[in-house]
């Protein structure tokens, strides 16, 4: 007689006690598992690169400034625009530069807010390169 031929071709056993347990909650218990959930999260967050915020001298302030009153001067004509600005991280210390090309639709002296028709608005105190795009 060979290994196991007394029960080999027998039926799998039907408890008379319990009901089967349905075949999607069975799957379940197979699916892969992660002791430390969040843990890849947080080293991605970690890791993430964010850069310091540059402080302009009043030079570069002066000629931003100056942009922006031709800018205002000019609202109507639909000007393109080329930014740089700081976006502040939400999560850590620093933030990144960003650079967006687009048209003014207005600016509010009031917020120093910069408003682009794209529906960016760009905080003025936060811009480092401004060009006027002819």
């Amino acid at each position: 007689m060979k290994k196991y031929e007394d029960i080999i071709n027998l039926s799998r056993p039907i408890s008379k006690k319990r009901i089967p347990m349905p075949r999607i909650n069975r799957a379940a218990q197979f699916a892969p598992f992660s002791a430390l959930k969040g843990h890849e999260e947080s080293i991605e967050e970690t890791s993430r690169a964010t850069q310091e915020k540059i402080e302009l001298d009043e030079y570069q302030k002066y000629l931003i400034n100056d942009k922006l009153l031709i800018i205002k001067d000019n609202i109507k004509n639909n000007i393109k625009i080329g930014v740089v600005y700081f976006k502040k991280d939400k999560t850590k210390k620093g933030g990144s530069y960003i650079k967006h090309v687009g048209i003014v639709k207005d600016i509010d002296e009031y917020s120093f807010i910069l408003k682009m028709k794209e529906g960016i608005n760009i905080n003025i105190k936060d811009i480092v390169k401004l060009d006027i795009e002819i």
